[in-house]
């Protein structure tokens, strides 16, 4: 018997609260069926490129997986992401200067929170639901952007940025090809150390938690639920900012047709990485594995010659497939939460 509940205990933390075991497992094995069917897949070239895709998304990822923690949704970030850093571009361009990396990232940042404290307004102080809310500011951040910033293709960037473009933590050289890591993977893993210790360390964190779980009880907690919402959503809008500019040092130029469209992919890793969509779940660690297996699997489907339409065919499913496992999952506890009461209510 003590052995049964040693092996289920096993089991369980290698599996994880989120379910981040299994998201591994899941990784190993696609890796490993990849190479099967293709040897050039497990290269440190292809491991640099996944990463250096992942980059932007996972910052994209953090932001979603504290809105989903909390109980809400947002779609507005890409648009929110590339409003930052295209109107970054363009001020620099406009005043004839460079601002410099850190300049160019604090534009963004404030660019990115002033546009999520909009929607953090308009959820907290009027109540209204948070997929409509940016769903409606999606589409008027793009309308600003294009009618009022910009709307053409820019190729040159100020001199700071496209510096940083080509600057790599360090390069492997496999025969006649470089495998070039970004030095953006620095700035990135700090990015999800200091959520995780945000969500798990603090007030703030605890807040988070507890708005998810239930909006009412939070309030009647003590957490000042309105301010606790709008502080959520300008981080999300400063994170986006982040990943705005990010996404144009790595591009290498400018335009403000991008990223509108990728909230799919990035909703579907948080959730894939154990976030539930009803909120009061979630972790920074099943989050970025959640980016990885996508990226992956997209890479994985380039290798074999997919179309890209099926691969977004591809990232529907999973989502469909992670919001099913949850319900499964949450169905199953209420099962056995009742059969417990049951057995109580008859001793």
């Amino acid at each position: 018997m003590n052995t049964g509940r040693k092996n289920a205990a096993w089991v369980n933390r290698l599996r994880g609260r989120n379910n981040e075991g299994v998201l591994a497992l899941t990784i190993l094995v696609v890796v490993a069926l990849m190479t099967v069917v293709n040897p050039d897949f497990f290269t440190v070239s292809t491991l640099f490129s996944i990463l250096r895709n992942s980059l932007v998304e996972t910052v994209f990822a953090l932001g979603v997986l504290i809105v989903i923690v909390s109980g809400g949704i947002d779609v507005s970030f890409p648009v929110i992401g590339i409003f930052a850093g295209y109107t970054t571009i363009v001020i620099a361009q406009s005043g004839g200067f460079d601002p410099g990396v850190l300049g160019a990232l604090l534009i963004a940042v404030v660019i990115g929170s002033l546009l999520g404290l909009v929607n953090g307004g308009l959820i907290a102080r009027f109540g209204l639901p948070t997929l409509i809310v940016t769903l409606g500011t999606q589409g008027i951040f793009r309308g600003v952007l294009l009618a009022y910033i910009g709307s053409r293709y820019i190729a040159e960037l100020p001199a700071g940025i496209a510096q940083l473009s080509t600057t790599d933590l360090f390069v492997v050289q496999q025969g006649q090809v470089a495998a070039r890591l970004h030095v953006f993977v620095v700035p990135v893993v700090l990015l999800c150390l200091a959520v995780h210790w945000l969500l798990q360390r603090t007030v703030f964190g605890r807040g988070v938690y507890a708005l998810g779980g239930d909006a009412e009880s939070a309030r009647r907690a003590g957490f000042p639920v309105v301010r606790l919402q709008l502080a959520i959503y300008a981080l999300v809008g400063l994170l986006a900012g982040i990943a705005g500019i990010m996404h144009v040092t790595l591009s290498r130029n400018a335009n403000p047709y991008e990223l509108a469209g990728t909230e799919l992919d990035i909703i579907a890793a948080v959730v894939l990485g154990g976030a539930s969509i009803l909120g009061g779940r979630g972790s920074v660690l099943g989050t970025v594995l959640g980016v990885v297996l996508i990226a992956v699997i997209k890479n994985s489907l380039i290798l074999m010659g997919v179309p890209g339409t099926w691969q977004r065919a591809a990232v529907g499913v999973l989502l469909v497939a992670g919001v099913s496992i949850q319900a499964l999952g949450a169905r199953r506890k209420a099962a056995g939460r009742r059969a417990v009461e049951l057995e109580e209510a008859r001793a």
